[in-house]
């Protein structure tokens, strides 16, 4: 009945049809990807982004040069990276079509390439390793200023899981961005999607093999991005190989973790970087059919809507850190629920539509840089905090009240408070931070209202 009620209310705001340009929102969230990309820049779109970190790697004898910039920092954190790729290779495979019609299918396949490219670097399985950060968390967060002038004297280090010193979490989640990749990719590149694929099953493998928390063997990433269990992503992989291949033994293995990890009914409030409930009961209510998976899929979809806390002005408000991802990532879900055939389509679609519309500006004010209307003009981002090149940057930067010199075009913002309240401030973490997990289940959010209709 609630949902009814929240479809009805959305119906008389004059939420039915399309607010804002969602194409565009697309073309700029891609952009945003863009401008975190690290290494050898190629067909750069961003004129204020050069090359950069090209001996990544080098401290341990690996190229690990390229992949993303996890936020406003300049840190590959491996696991929340490949998290975001699982989320866009998703939304390409389900809403191909919404990519087609903005014109921006070669783009976002480009941006897919670009995060698998760099776990298959990571990936050293001859070595019993798999890398997982590029960079120190301190030392990188105590300097503020451009990529591209990080001083050549400062060697960033590197961080692997091993047979030893294992990360079944990590491990898994490449092995989902990969075979979720090979899927999106499919024929347009064949030999490329075979060899995702390939090393997928490989990483599948290493993870079901070699069991731990990855933050436990890699000290510096859990200080920004501590796990609380592999579980979850290992049945996620096994879900995500069995979509890709349809073969019994990872179908068997998804079916069996799901019931050995006692998930039943259990509804898990995050969907994120570490948190992969709602994906899984979507996954296997597809690739398996039983209602139990369909019934925990619309069981997700129906707490966000009906018992999560709301702001005054409808966010549905999970976290106080990154709140707009979080709605974002809600709405993607009810999205996957929508799609799957389950539960209450036509609602479930009306509040992932709403979640958007208030990231975009139905509120009064835009959360997306260079989008909308009142836009943030003072994210957290250090290069986009800085003036043209070969303008010094630095914390005088950091400090400076003025808007940031460069538009970090596409970003989505970390929001609002339980309150509505939003501070454009770049000092303030919380509210204005950017990341790449941020934009992912938001981007692939767009595609589907898009792939709707709307």
């Amino acid at each position: 009945m609630k949902v009814l009620i929240v479809l009805a209310v959305i119906s008389m705001l004059g939420l039915g049809s399309a607010q804002y340009d969602y194409n565009l929102a697309l073309k700029k969230s891609i952009l945003f990807y863009e401008a975190q990309r690290s290494g050898k820049l190629t067909n750069n779109r961003i004129d204020w982004r050069g090359d950069t970190f090209l001996n990544d790697g080098s401290d341990v004898g690996v190229d690990l040069s390229g992949g993303y910039f996890d936020a406003g920092d300049h840190v590959k954190f491996g696991h929340p990276f490949a998290h975001s790729m699982i989320f866009l290779a998703w939304g390409m495979i389900d809403y191909r079509n919404a990519y087609t019609a903005a014109g921006e299918l070669d783009n976002g396949l480009a941006a897919l390439r670009w995060g698998a490219d760099w776990i298959l670097k990571a990936t050293k399985l001859d070595q019993g390793k798999v890398y997982g950060q590029a960079g120190n968390g301190g030392a990188d967060h105590s300097y503020w200023g451009r990529a591209e002038d990080w001083p050549a004297s400062q060697v960033r280090p590197s961080y692997a899981i091993t047979t030893g010193q294992p990360g079944t979490d990590l491990a898994a989640n490449y092995a989902s961005a990969l075979a979720a990749t090979s899927v999106a990719i499919g024929s347009s590149d064949a030999a490329y999607s075979a060899n995702l694929l390939s090393v997928a099953r490989q990483l599948y493998d290493f993870a079901k093999t070699y069991r731990g928390i990855y933050s436990q063997s890699i000290a510096d990433a859990g200080a920004y991005y501590s796990a609380y269990a592999y579980e979850d992503e290992l049945t996620f992989a096994a879900g995500m190989l069995a979509l890709a291949t349809n073969e019994q033994a990872y179908k068997t293995d998804a079916a069996n973790f799901w019931d050995q990890f006692g998930y039943g009914t259990f509804v898990q409030t995050f969907f994120d970087w570490d948190n992969k409930m709602a994906g899984i009961s979507v996954l296997l209510s597809r690739i398996l059919g039983d209602q139990k998976y369909k019934t925990s899929a619309q069981a997700h979809c129906d707490y966000w809507i009906n018992t999560e806390r709301k702001t005054p002005k409808g966010l549905v408000f999970i976290n106080e850190w990154g709140s707009l991802r979080h709605a974002a990532n809600a709405a993607f879900g009810c999205l996957l629920v929508a799609d799957s055939g389950i539960g209450n389509a036509a609602a479930y679609k009306a509040f992932a539509k709403q979640q958007i519309d208030y990231a975009l500006g139905s509120t009064g004010r835009s959360y997306v840089v260079g989008f909308g209307n009142n836009p943030p003009v003072k994210c957290h981002h250090r290069g986009a905090s800085c003036p043209d090149m070969p303008a010094p940057c630095g914390w005088n930067e950091y400090n400076s009240p003025n808007p940031n010199g460069q538009i970090l075009e596409g970003a989505l913002v970390g929001g609002p408070d339980v309150n509505d309240n939003y501070n454009d401030a770049r000092d303030d973490f919380r509210a204005n931070e950017v990341a790449l997990d941020y934009n992912a289940g938001f981007q692939s959010a767009l595609a589907g209202l898009i792939n709707a209709g709307f």
